[in-house]
């Protein structure tokens, strides 16, 4: 069996495939990108499928150099399958730009200006509440104002958490 030139084929293909997805081999997608039984990776990125074309392709060459036939075959039609696939995936890369998990930094910054916003008006609606608070005779509305400030203390804590996020993400994006 003439498996070095095949291997070196195979090697090659899948070199040229790892060129072509570089630019998007880190982007993820919203939901699975292939069927289960065609790559096992859970992952949505391309790379990660990548790695399992590789690793598929050392298999390869090892059921070759055993002359294990069954498994070879086997495999050798799950790569064809798997580069296909992929090849697909990457020229069609560019109609999916809104299938990814990955804000811009231009969203990023707008949801963060609009949480920063929201955190204002919250603080504002606390300081207003707490004059009132001490401003006020009855029992009743003293009961009821300190439940508002409680609530808005947990929105409060809600949006600096969410601030938080969005600012270790953006963060994370710029590195």
């Amino acid at each position: 069996m003439k498996s070095h030139p095949l291997t070196e084929t195979l090697d090659a293909r899948i070199a040229e495939l790892a060129v072509l997805i570089a630019p998007m081999s880190a982007h993820r997608a919203l939901s699975a990108r292939f069927d289960r039984q065609l790559f096992t990776t859970r992952s949505t990125l391309l790379g990660d499928c990548l790695r399992e074309i590789e690793d598929n392709g050392q298999r390869l060459k090892e059921a070759i150099a055993r002359n294990n036939v069954e498994q070879t075959t086997w495999l050798a039609e799950h790569l064809v399958a798997q580069i296909a696939a992929l090849t697909r995936e990457a020229a069609t890369g560019e109609l999916r730009c809104f299938d990814t998990t990955r804000p811009s930094l231009v969203k990023l910054n707008e949801k963060l200006l609009q949480h920063q916003d929201y955190e204002r008006r919250l603080l504002s609606m606390k300081h207003t509440r707490t004059a009132q608070l001490a401003r006020s005779d009855t029992l009743a509305e003293q009961q009821r104002l300190i439940r508002e400030l409680e609530a808005l203390d947990g929105r409060i804590d809600r949006c600096r958490d969410a601030l938080e996020k969005i600012t270790r993400v953006a963060e994370r994006r710029t590195r």
